[in-house]
């Protein structure tokens, strides 16, 4: 909870400034990140479109508040975030991923939007015309982890049973290796746990 919660709080919250009726747009709703982002833009009233990779995961995003939910193996992104949005695409894209999904996260943005980013899992480099930056006038804002007072925030919320973790599945720990192999398979929705 400290780690996930935290850092999505401090990305949406601290760093974007969420306010009701914000379209955010969650990129890997599987991740605990993901997860996590879901909750909270919901708990601000936000509309949240979220990536997923297949029907399995689709569904569970929606169960967490999803309003749409988009298969990134499937569909482009923008182009979905386009239709949902009747053109008017996204306040706030919420990016963890890096590489792999920057374009689409960049041209999921409206006017003057928000991407923020905590990682960069399929890759470092993310590459862009500097023209659509200004030009639309957006921000691509950094973030790592949170303060102490947004970690008293999101505790608040967490005792109040307002925000869930999500754990998908446990391992014992002598079965480290076989919980590496279902992270790689990208099989969980949630966060997997090793129990000593």
């Amino acid at each position: 909870m400290p780690l996930v919660f935290v850092t999505a709080w401090h990305m949406l919250v601290g760093r974007c400034g969420i306010k009701p009726g914000d379209t955010v747009l969650v990129l890997g709703a599987n991740s605990g990140v993901g997860t996590a982002a879901i909750q909270i833009a919901k708990l601000f009233n936000a509309r949240v479109i979220a990536t997923a990779g297949d029907e399995k995961k689709m569904e569970k995003a929606r169960e967490l508040g999803a309003d749409y939910v988009i298969n990134h193996y499937q569909r482009k992104i923008s182009e979905e975030v386009k239709k949902i949005t009747n053109k008017a695409m996204c306040d706030i894209v919420f990016e963890h991923v890096g590489q792999a999904t920057w374009p689409e996260s960049m041209k999921s943005l409206k006017p003057g939007g928000q991407l923020v980013t905590c990682g960069a899992t399929s890759g470092t480099e993310a590459s862009f015309d500097i023209r659509f930056l200004f030009a639309r006038q957006l921000s691509f804002l950094g973030s790592y982890m949170g303060t102490m007072g947004e970690f008293h925030d999101v505790f608040k919320h967490i005792f109040a049973g307002k925000l869930d973790p999500v754990v998908d599945k446990t391992f014992p720990l002598r079965d480290a290796a076989m919980a590496h192999e279902y992270l790689e398979a990208s099989s969980m929705f949630g966060k997997v746990v090793l129990n000593p």
